[in-house]
């Protein structure tokens, strides 16, 4: 991998939900038209993905439906993947560009919850990791909850 690419990063995140501490490993893969070998790797590790793409990016939307749609390729076998799209800068409202209707019809077509957030004001970005932790428990009752994290490269 060329320096000049946008690495791969893992943190740890704790958070609390539904009175219990979970330690999440987050895997930050900042984009993923840029690694498409190690994708399949990454999915079919991973124990659920936040879909992320910008609010004032509308075409981020559209490259998020490619990464949506690997992942249900590579998982094909499995019901349920844990799954949270999220949208980020909601705190831009003059620059943004997906309308809210774009969103609810989102979800009617994707079948999956979408969060608007903004990190730099920290508005809902609990509740994107408290949805996807409580699915991942619900899919994985058995297992350390475990996270991959999926981030448009246009975001950040």
């Amino acid at each position: 991998m060329h320096s000049h690419s946008s690495p791969t990063e893992e943190y740890r995140r704790q958070i609390v939900v539904d009175g219990e501490t979970i330690a999440l490993e987050v895997l930050d893969t900042a984009g993923a038209e840029q690694f498409t070998a190690l994708n399949e790797v990454y999915i079919s590790n991973g124990h659920g993905f936040l879909l992320v793409f910008s609010l004032t990016h509308e075409a981020s939307l559209h490259e998020l439906d490619n990464i949506r749609q690997q992942i249900l390729q590579i998982k094909a076998n499995e019901p349920d993947i844990p799954i949270v799209v999220v949208g980020t800068k909601m705190d831009l409202y003059n620059e943004r560009e997906v309308t809210s209707a774009a969103i609810q019809e989102l979800v009617t077509r994707w079948k999956l919850p979408v969060y608007e957030t903004s990190a730099k004001k920290n508005w809902h970005v609990n509740d994107v990791f408290e949805d996807l932790t409580r699915q991942m428990r619900k899919r994985y009752p058995n297992e350390v909850a475990k996270k991959r994290k999926k981030k448009d490269c246009l975001i950040m």
